[in-house]
């Protein structure tokens, strides 16, 4: 449908596109993501002719966007940019309206109401017709400029930031808008700046950064790439959202703790603690816990490593090998729940009686008990401080 091929594109002498090679097909919706300057913008403007490349060729069906008139263009490929300022009052219906122009001859500017009626209603903008855009909420310009570019009945959407100035709601229902013309048979490809949001409603991914495509691929994959946190420049934790089943990007502070923690338990009370220490910075392991507890979930997520074992009956002897080979290596072992046969331990050893959880304490001669996650990460500092100290001594 549309593709570019090795474009390359510079300002000032300053390149923002070195070598970027991307194509989005009829019945695909393609989200554009990666940190600010790292070229999205640019890359669109490049797909849609505002921009000619310094190297490289955009192609509209085998057809070079060099080869076709603006007017020839605008006919197929319609822009909701990012920026809804409109420096001219006119009524929401009368922008809606210039999405028609393309369409039509100098000679002939009769009536189109279908295309512009049809806009209107799919933006939810038949009520604000009437009214000034200069009236209108940010949310709602970026709705008359969405709701433009559904009249020029493009193939293809080109799509700048569309959520921005939305609230929640709307996010959603532009969003979903567009699914629905892509499934209707059309191309879109949009940059998004929320993460989750990209791996909700977008059928691929590709990731931008330093002008060069990182990675690409289904959200899934592009979001659990070790890309994403070089481009970005922060840890990411990637989960499965519990209501959409799709992935959801959790940014997170970069701390320098190093070491190991092993985690005995299962359920919320392990689950909290495993995340808190990894995002800590320590190399986290966790088990015997069921298959699917929420423990041994969040492990896969983090790529953690979880020893599963059934829910009932007793442990195998490879499985309770193992759980006794990581509590010997671990710096700090976290007992959040019973710790049945490996109560005692060769590392030093916390209680984890979160408030609010159901947590068993008391069953292993823990070191100290500690009840917020706060507690948590300061007596794991402290015990791991403690044994490498230990360990030192002649």
């Amino acid at each position: 449908m549309i593709e570019g091929a090795g474009l390359r594109h510079a300002f000032g002498g300053v390149s923002v596109l070195d070598g970027v090679d991307i194509a989005v097909d009829r019945g695909e919706f393609v989200g554009l993501v990666g940190p600010n300057g790292a070229g999205k913008t640019t890359l669109l403007r490049l797909l849609n002719g505002l921009l000619e490349p310094d190297e490289g060729r955009v192609t509209l069906d085998g057809t070079d966007l060099a080869e076709l008139s603006s007017k020839a263009v605008s006919q197929r490929v319609a822009t909701v940019p990012q920026d809804g300022s409109i420096g001219f009052s006119f009524s929401a219906e009368q922008i809606v309206e210039m999405g028609r122009t393309p369409h039509r001859s100098r000679l002939d500017w009769s009536d189109e109401a279908d295309p512009v009626e049809e806009a209107l209603e799919r933006t939810e903008m038949l009520g604000l017709r009437d009214r000034d855009v200069s009236d209108l909420s940010g949310g709602e310009r970026q709705r008359v400029l969405l709701a433009r570019a559904l009249a020029q009945e493009p193939d293809v959407l080109v799509l700048d930031e569309p959520t921005a100035n939305l609230d929640i709601n709307h996010q959603i229902r532009v969003l979903g808008l567009v699914e629905e013309l892509v499934e209707e048979g059309r191309a879109a490809v949009a940059a998004i700046h929320d993460l989750d949001l990209a791996a909700r409603f977008c059928d691929r991914l590709v990731l931008l950064g330093d002008g060069a495509v990182q990675a690409r691929g289904p959200p899934g994959r592009v979001l659990s790439d070790g890309a994403l946190e070089i481009a970005f420049g922060t840890r990411t934790a990637v989960t499965d959202d519990p209501v959409t089943g799709t992935g959801r990007v959790t940014a997170v502070e970069s701390e320098s703790a190093s070491g190991r923690v092993h985690v005995l338990g299962r359920g919320s009370p392990a689950r909290r603690a495993l995340g808190r220490c990894w995002r800590a910075g320590y190399e986290v392991t966790v088990g015997p816990v069921p298959e699917g507890d929420v423990a041994a979930v969040l492990a896969e997520e983090l790529g953690c490593r979880a020893i599963t074992a059934p829910a009932f009956g007793e442990l195998d002897d490879q499985v309770r090998s193992e759980v006794e080979r990581c509590c010997r290596e671990a710096g700090v072992v976290l007992r959040a729940g019973p710790s049945g046969e490996f109560g005692e331990t060769a590392a030093a050893s916390v209680e984890v009686a979160f408030e609010g959880t159901n947590a068993a304490v008391g069953d292993g001669g823990a070191a100290r008990t500690v009840r917020t996650e706060s507690e948590l990460i300061a007596a794991v500092e402290a015990l791991a401080g403690e044994r490498s100290s230990g360990l030192d001594d002649p």
